[in-house]
């Protein structure tokens, strides 16, 4: 059983953490490097750093006060945008928070060594000893220390402000811009991780007294405040301190103390950088623990990580992993090269993290009820979307690389670990899902409320007045629903040496019988039926341009099943697909007496409206219900399930004949669907019409291939389908 965190966080321990998990490397180490990319505009860098930041801070903001719940990004990213892309949001922030955490620590021993003679990587992994071992004493010492360390670190930072304002020189300003917007953004980027704790705590937001009120001001307040303590600290730094000394030191704040502040100066921005590295990574391991311990309560990390100590009441399973991470990034890996890492993935988790509320905006859930509301919703949210891909642009290809293995390997993890424990979707591919869905409602109801519908049937000479009268009938009933008319063809071919005239001329034996068969075919169907033949030296463009000629809405004729010939050189059937200016029903033909019910069967994708249209009017006509089969994999999520439900109900409205819903669970494989298919004594498919079925046949191909009742494959014409972005969507919803 799960024990709950208690709520023992006020409002000063929260900005405390917000500002102590800011300040640290970003502005103790980080300026340096900056300044060899962007020159004195590091200052711009800083700034627009802080506000491309907004976005995701009111974002985090509110979904931290509707979900107050331990693992802040990793829940809001996993609730809104689904498991997987929580997951990879989870391991990718714990990753990137304790990268965060190490450089502190290891960024912060070169201003101690100033004083005193340390070797480096030895105090750093004291240090992390120390913290990681106060951490699991409990949250109300972390929070207690945290603002004690705050608290002098920004006494020291005023002080070097203050005291070193009066120093600078404004020609230490001069080629701002020298390195153009180019150079200012790739600096922002760099810069950005500065600012990626101001949402850590929402991460521990289940600890925090009264979440509705304090998270909002803890976050938005503790980065207005730290945006321009960077802003005042970096253009002092500039201004003082001449470029050429400033680039590549691994102390630039004390390198502006040691010019403007001597001695005392020194020792006071030596032990603010310490408390500040030393914050920055206590609150690395505070948050960053929290994410496998949320991911753990979800099923997405093995359970012993939602353990909670009955002793400290903290998770110190979790905690432990955290700063076993971080002790081997100290003592082998170099901390500072990953640092654009860090920064590159927390870009891309803020995108996600503005993303996510979009989607739990748009799915307007009765469960959804935040006590803060971001302003400016959603353009503020699209602005920190496009913001951060423009930034993730200038990362350059090792940050990218770096995070992309991050990703690729979280996704790993998830389909191999916790697919098979989660039942589970985000509320962003529901809503899709049902906006997709509601799409092609719409596009059904159109369908239904055109007032003509006119079938051309296409025969080939030898069609047999049976078949020819089965095929007759289907047109007459798809017809007369729509108060349209039939026109029966007959297509005959002739070698290119052959004049048309002269073929038209000479009529064959099957001509004559053809003749013979139109009265006794057409005499009892009580729709306009028209007869006629056409003689031709290439059958295919016949047919096309009829059908185009007579504005006809549907093309029926006799199903073809691809050889293997056709499916690589491609058969007169496949062309017809391409190219006609209307529907195509292909029928396979089997001689059916009485019929209980249409079956319209999908999977993999929406149904059809032509399908349904066609199902809806041959049911009507033989007084018979249409049956909606849906196919679903049996790993389905319940809410995808409850997604169909509500999608078949909202077509059940549309028809005019009587119709059952089901949901069947298969396997996934032909086979599955074939016995599912094997049901029907009428069946309505819809055709896949995609590059790999020209060689391999289309799943529904080889569904008809195996059973025995008479089926209809509809081709919907592409002026009725949604363009390749819209089916490309409805397939990975559906």
């Amino acid at each position: 059983m799960t024990k709950e965190l208690e709520r023992d966080l006020g409002l000063p321990a929260v900005l405390a953490i917000s500002i102590g998990a800011m300040i640290g490397s970003g502005i103790f180490i980080l300026p340096a490097l900056a300044v060899e990319i962007a020159g004195p505009g590091v200052i711009l860098a800083y700034l627009i750093a802080g506000l491309l930041v907004v976005p995701a801070a009111l974002s985090k903001s509110e979904m931290a006060t509707a979900m107050p719940e331990a693992g802040g990004t990793y829940i809001y990213i996993e609730r809104g945008m689904g498991p997987i892309l929580g997951t990879v949001a989870g391991v990718g922030t714990w990753f990137s928070l304790a990268f965060k955490g190490a450089l502190a620590l290891v960024g912060g021993v070169p201003y101690l060594v100033l004083l005193f003679d340390l070797p480096v990587k030895p105090v750093a992994l004291g240090l992390a000893a120390v913290l990681i071992v106060v951490n699991m004493l409990g949250v109300k010492q972390t929070g207690r220390l945290q603002v004690g360390i705050v608290a002098v670190m920004l006494a020291a930072l005023v002080w070097f402000i203050y005291g070193s304002a009066p120093a600078v020189t404004t020609t230490q300003y001069a080629g701002f811009f020298d390195e153009g917007v180019g150079g200012i953004l790739a600096a922002t980027g760099l810069v950005f991780v500065s600012y990626a704790g101001v949402t850590k705590i929402a991460s521990v937001a289940e600890e925090v007294e009264n979440p509705g009120r304090n998270i909002p001001i803890g976050i938005l307040g503790s980065l207005g405040f730290t945006t321009v303590l960077y802003v005042l600290i970096v253009a002092v730094i500039v201004g003082v301190t001449p470029l050429d000394d400033l680039a590549g030191t691994a102390t630039p704040m004390a390198v502006a103390a040691e010019s403007t502040l001597a001695g005392a100066g020194v020792v006071a921005v030596v032990l603010a950088a310490i408390l500040a590295l030393v914050s920055t990574a206590n609150a690395g391991i505070l948050s960053s623990s929290r994410y496998p311990f949320a991911m753990s309560r979800d099923k997405l990390a093995p359970e012993r990580f939602a353990e909670v100590s009955d002793r400290f009441g903290t998770p110190t399973t979790a905690i432990t992993l955290t700063g076993i991470v971080m002790l081997v990034l100290i003592a082998f890996v170099p901390i500072l090269e990953i640092a654009k890492l860090a920064s590159a993935f927390q870009i891309l988790v803020f995108i996600l993290i503005n993303l996510a509320l979009i989607a739990f905006r748009r799915a307007d859930l009765d469960s959804y009820e935040p006590t803060f509301e971001s302003p400016l919703y959603p353009a503020m949210q699209v602005f920190g979307v496009l913001s951060g891909i423009v930034l993730l642009t200038q990362m350059g290809a090792v940050a990218l690389a770096g995070a992309a293995v991050i990703t690729v390997g979280s996704v790993g993890w998830y389909w191999y670990y916790a697919r098979p424990r989660t039942d589970r979707e985000g509320v962003a591919i529901d809503t899709v899902r049902r906006e997709t869905g509601r799409s092609v409602i719409d596009r059904t109801e159109a369908s239904f409320d055109e007032d003509v519908y006119d079938v051309l049937v296409a025969l080939t000479e030898g069609t047999s007045e049976e078949r020819e009268r089965r095929l007759v009938r289907i047109a007459a009933d798809v017809a007369r629903k729509r108060d349209g008319g039939v026109t029966v063809i007959q297509f005959d071919e002739v070698p290119d040496q052959v004049s048309l005239e002269y073929a038209a001329e000479v009529q064959s034996p099957a001509d004559l019988q053809f003749e013979a068969q139109t009265s006794s075919v057409s005499a009892d169907l009580d729709v306009p039926v028209q007869y006629g033949e056409i003689v031709s030296h290439d059958t295919r463009h016949a047919v096309v341009n009829f059908a185009q000629h007579e504005d006809a809405d549907a093309l029926l004729m006799e199903r073809n099943p691809g050889r293997l010939q056709h499916r690589l050189l491609g058969s007169p059937v496949e062309w017809i697909l391409r190219h006609s200016p209307c529907d195509v029903v292909l029928v396979e033909d089997r001689e059916f007496g009485d019929v209980d019910e249409i079956t319209v069967l999908t999977d993999r994708s929406p149904y059809d409206p032509s399908k349904v249209r066609i199902a809806d009017a041959l049911a009507s006509e033989l007084g018979v219900p249409v049956r909606l089969v849906y196919a679903v994999e049996t790993s389905a999520t319940s809410d995808f399930r409850g997604t169909i439900e509500e999608y078949q109900s909202e077509l059940v409205d549309l028809c005019s004949a009587p119709v059952t819903t089901e949901i069947v669970e298969t396997d996934g494989s032909v086979g599955d669907l074939i016995g599912v298919a094997r049901t029907a004594d009428f069946l309505v498919v819809s055709r896949n019409h995609r590059l790999r079925y020209e060689f391999w046949g289309s799943r529904m191909d080889r569904v008809i291939d195996a059973v025995d009742c008479t089926a209809l494959e509809v081709h919907t014409h592409e002026s009725e389908r949604p363009g390749f972005l819209g089916r490309l969507v409805e397939r990975l919803v559906f």
